[in-house]
């Protein structure tokens, strides 16, 4: 409550200092509805709109608070020109937001572009749709089985507007004919199940009036934490649909044991805010439809279908009180030639975006478009602003994977469930490959069978070809031997490597002088242990073709060695000296060339001799 007074405080001082700005403008008329009766506000708006000053004016402001602005998951408005019967076509108005610079951040602006400038002593009509989620707060916030759920709605009975309003109405409707409180004030009137408020007459801009409503709501609170689509288009004649829910009750939160048996007998009492099921209106023509959990199949769902819908009733296995979560999947199939189409050379989905479940509010939604292997230059088309991207999918005998389009969006209202459109090209030729490769796999074992129970693959051990493989196998272990005494010299190296770094840092001569000490005595060590590893190879027929890289690779190691001691020496002996570290870098630049080179030219030949 202390918010709503902040926002309200803020809003009064913005329009004394910037009503004046945008008085060429006057709302005649104003009528809003509020519709509260599922967890998704609805908030519509008809405006008749006047220009009274003497320029034309091309765009219309709407003005939201920030709290209702967060939580807008819809807005579009149209136009019309003409009064009553006589009113023309509507057009749709390009909506973005503009923040004035001079605007308080508790304000959020939505700039409508007119279809032509209003001139002077013009009027247009505007019809306009605002869809909100997360609007309705539980109060209280936590109940017991037996408890009714109520909510609390907080809005202004003046639409915060930065036009002077001449005439204005408000009407809130509610989910039943029951409500706990509301704000009374003049004008205001509670009918059946809707509270008015107003008329209210030459208003100002920016007149705030705020009001709360109090009121119980047994709906289903069902929301989608996370919901993925995955349309699975086959050429070869299906589209399937797999749906994945992390689904959540948004409403009170249920405190204190839950008793089954009281939900049973007096379900409308104890519970009355619970659901144990939802509707999934699925396209006609639906066919192969599943629904599982993580255990496995529900079997307590029921399928009801005609020429023009197919309505899928799933029930999760335990009743969705406040706050229980539950995850499942739904799948159906459909078929291709209903929602496939092609103009030329390219394809098109025509698929609907939201979820099937018009009760569900879906706070995550990724759509993903599985497209067949082989399908090229994809784009996409959606009715509203998304996140795009792209993906590859593998399945069975898949080589180069399946192209995949990826569409994200928060906050998706039954508004959202919408046409959208994938383009794509893909040539039937394409659809000969799996076939092709099914045969040509039959092919090739039927052929490796005859093979094998024709042909003799005995070896014997004093047989030419078993020898030189043993000969072989000889050769490689003494070359991995010999990788194994290189790899162990460059540790060493990185070990003296390391020691001048530290020498840098600590300026401790006898601590890198004792490294250089241990460091000598083991390269000594190794360059004893290659020795008779070299001259097997050397004496060796079947290594003649490796052994000029093995060669190069010793002496290249022994050069890097004699590098790195170098530079080790010339560093210590600097140091000794007191000389500066711009001295030392320059006498060691020229060492640390070579030193990188040959690093180089070492991990290129150890590389090659690993690849044999």
């Amino acid at each position: 409550m202390i918010k709503f007074k902040i926002n309200l405080l803020v809003i009064l001082i913005f329009a004394i200092h910037f009503a004046p700005a945008l008085s060429d403008l006057l709302i005649s008329k104003l009528d809003r509805r509020i519709d509260l009766t599922s967890q998704i506000v609805r908030m519509t708006l008809t405006l008749r709109v006047e220009n009274t000053g003497p320029d034309p004016v091309s765009e219309f402001s709407f003005t939201f608070p920030s709290h209702q602005a967060d939580n807008l998951a819809l807005f579009v408005a149209v136009s019309t020109e003409g009064k009553g019967k006589n009113r023309g076509s509507a057009t749709n108005l390009p909506l973005e937001v503009k923040q004035p610079a001079d605007s308080p951040p508790s304000l959020v602006w939505y700039v409508a572009s007119l279809p032509k400038a209003l001139g002077k002593g013009e009027s247009l009509n505007i019809d306009a749709l605002a869809v909100f989620t997360h609007m309705l707060r539980p109060f209280p916030e936590k109940i017991t089985q037996a408890e009714p759920q109520l909510f609390l709605f907080q809005d202004t009975a003046h639409f915060t507007s930065p036009y002077n309003v001449k005439y204005q109405t408000l009407v809130v409707k509610l989910p039943s004919e029951s409500v706990e409180s509301y704000t009374k004030i003049e004008n205001a009137k509670f009918s059946g199940s809707d509270i008015k408020y107003g008329p209210s007459e030459n208003l100002p801009a920016m007149s705030y009036l705020p009001v709360i409503v109090h009121f119980p709501s047994n709906k289903p609170f069902a929301v989608a934490k996370e919901l993925v689509r995955e349309i699975e288009i086959s050429h070869w004649g299906n589209v399937q649909v797999t749906e994945h829910y992390n689904l959540i009750h948004g409403g009170a939160q249920s405190i204190g044991e839950f008793s089954r048996l009281d939900f049973q007998t007096r379900p409308n009492v104890h519970g009355a805010s619970a659901f144990r099921n939802l509707i999934a209106m699925l396209p006609p023509r639906a066919h192969s439809i599943y629904y599982r959990d993580a255990i496995g199949n529900i079997s307590t769902s029921n399928v009801y279908g005609d020429s023009s819908k197919t309505l899928l009733e799933i029930e999760p296995r335990y009743p969705m009180v406040g706050g229980w979560k539950t995850s499942f999947t739904i799948g159906y199939g459909l078929p291709l030639q209903d929602y496939l189409f092609q103009s030329g050379g390219t394809r098109f989905l025509n698929f609907t975006f939201g979820s099937p479940m018009n009760d569900v509010l879906v706070e995550n939604l990724t759509v993903k478009v599985v497209l067949p292997e082989g399908s090229k230059d994809l784009s996409v088309s959606v009715p509203f602003p998304v996140k795009q991207s792209q993906e590859t999918k593998y399945s069975h005998l898949d080589i180069a994977g399946r192209p995949t389009i990826v569409v994200e969006k928060v906050n998706v209202v039954p508004e959202h469930n919408q046409y959208f459109q994938v383009h794509y090209r893909f040539s039937n030729l394409s659809l000969l490959s799996e076939p092709l490769m099914l045969i040509f796999g039959f092919f090739s074992l039927f052929v490796a069978c005859i093979i094998y129970m024709h042909a003799d693959f005995t070896i014997s051990k004093s047989s030419p070809s078993y020898l030189a493989k043993l000969q072989w196998d000889e050769v490689l272990g003494t070359i991995q031997q010999l990788q194994d005494v290189i790899n162990r010299c460059l540790s060493i190296h990185d070990k003296l490597e390391a020691s001048l770094r530290a020498l840098s840092r600590t300026g401790d001569v006898q601590a890198c002088k004792a490294v250089r000490k241990s460091a000598d005595s083991l390269l000594k060590d190794l360059s004893k242990e290659s020795k008779p590893l070299l001259a097997f190879l050397q004496s060796s027929p079947q290594a003649a073709h490796i052994l000029p890289k093995v060669e190069e690779l010793v002496v290249k190691e022994r050069d890097l060695q004699e590098k790195i001691m170098l530079k080790h020496t010339t560093v210590v002996e600097s140091y000794e000296k007191k000389s500066g570290g711009r001295d030392i870098e320059n006498r060691v630049a020229s060492i640390q060339q070579k030193i990188s080179a040959l690093k180089q030219e070492v991990d290129d030949l150890l590389e090659f001799v690993e690849n044999i």
